[in-house]
């Protein structure tokens, strides 16, 4: 009995710095076991013991804190919670000691984390995605089957390597879905906005060029190729298997049909369709998308013909001339 006091004595003055939630399980071992403080140390979730320090295992040279996660009685031992942070993170996850996990957000097994990346709150890292060195993800951020570049900015709401939308007739009549097998690979130096969508490749991985920066809203379909330093303003949506140049720059809500390809230079007015190939460098613009001259000239002209019979004559066949 004597014994069983003193251990508890003892653990509950190294108790004082854990959070109230894991005294209970060490408490309750201790008394029904009678075990050594170590012991239950241990088998209450922690790795290490050595006088409430960590040790100088892999544990403490990669920054966690030692412990598992408990819910409801059940201990998670494969998840444990980063103490640079507060997130939770597989133990097959591989971590740069300087990157930060957010309370919140959890880390998958295999993934790898580079040096001094950050990831918000409530963004889950699915297995298998690298992340390079310097990049931060914002809130709520979902990457599946990718590789995100270095010094990359992910913004709130990003949703990287989700299925594509690819989907057949079967010969049952019945609808079906085309395998998804690829992945997506961001570039170095790379920004998301919020909310954006970049779906992984089905036949080919789908790519986003180095330095290319994409605003809020823009939806990247399955198998398509950015090139780099390209500008992609909000609504911007990129159909499957189209294929971007370097140097090229969408206009609001310019859309892009599958399979086609815009060479490198280009620039399309805001709310613009390219729905067959860009073989010259220039300006376009217009549904469909046509050299921004001619588009201009169809806009003169139909707004002249819609004006037909409330301007002169010859003021009218001056602007058709033109």
């Amino acid at each position: 009995m004597a014994h069983h006091l003193k251990n508890i004595t003892t653990t509950s003055r190294h108790l004082r710095k854990l959070p109230f939630i894991t005294k209970a399980p060490i408490f309750s071992m201790i008394a029904q076991r009678n075990c050594n403080v170590a012991s239950c140390w241990n088998d209450c979730g922690f790795l290490d013991w050595g006088g409430f320090g960590y040790s100088t295992s892999s544990v403490e040279a990669n920054g966690l804190a030692a412990m598992r996660l408990e819910d409801g009685g059940d201990t998670h031992q494969e998840f444990l919670r980063r103490k640079n942070g507060g997130g939770i993170f597989h133990h097959l996850a591989s971590i740069d000691p300087s990157s930060c996990i957010e309370v919140g957000a959890v880390i998958h097994s295999r993934a790898v984390l580079g040096a001094d990346v950050h990831i918000g709150s409530g963004s889950i890292i699915g297995p298998g995605v690298v992340i390079g060195q310097s990049t931060k993800v914002g809130y709520n951020v979902a990457l599946n089957n990718c590789t995100l570049g270095d010094f990359c900015i992910i913004h709130n709401g990003v949703c990287v390597g989700q299925d594509g939308f690819g989907f057949f007739i079967d010969e049952d009549g019945q609808m079906s879905k085309k395998p998804q097998n690829m992945y997506a690979n961001i570039g170095n130096h790379v920004e998301i906005g919020a909310n954006a969508c970049i779906d992984r490749g089905s036949w080919r991985d789908t790519v986003i060029g180095d330095h290319t920066k994409i605003d809020n809203l823009v939806q990247i379909a399955h198998n398509v190729v950015i090139g780099k330093n390209c500008l992609l303003c909000g609504q911007v949506g990129i159909a499957g298997s189209a294929t971007v140049g370097d140097y090229v720059t969408l206009g609001g809500r310019v859309a892009v049909r599958d399979h086609v390809s815009v060479v490198s230079w280009v620039r399309l007015a805001a709310n613009s369709c390219v729905t067959k190939d860009i073989v010259e460098p220039g300006d376009y613009g217009g549904f469909p998308a046509v050299p921004i001259r001619e588009w201009r000239r169809q806009v003169a002209k139909h707004s002249i013909s819609s004006k037909e019979g409330k301007i002169p004559p010859d003021r009218y066949r001056a602007y058709a001339e033109k």
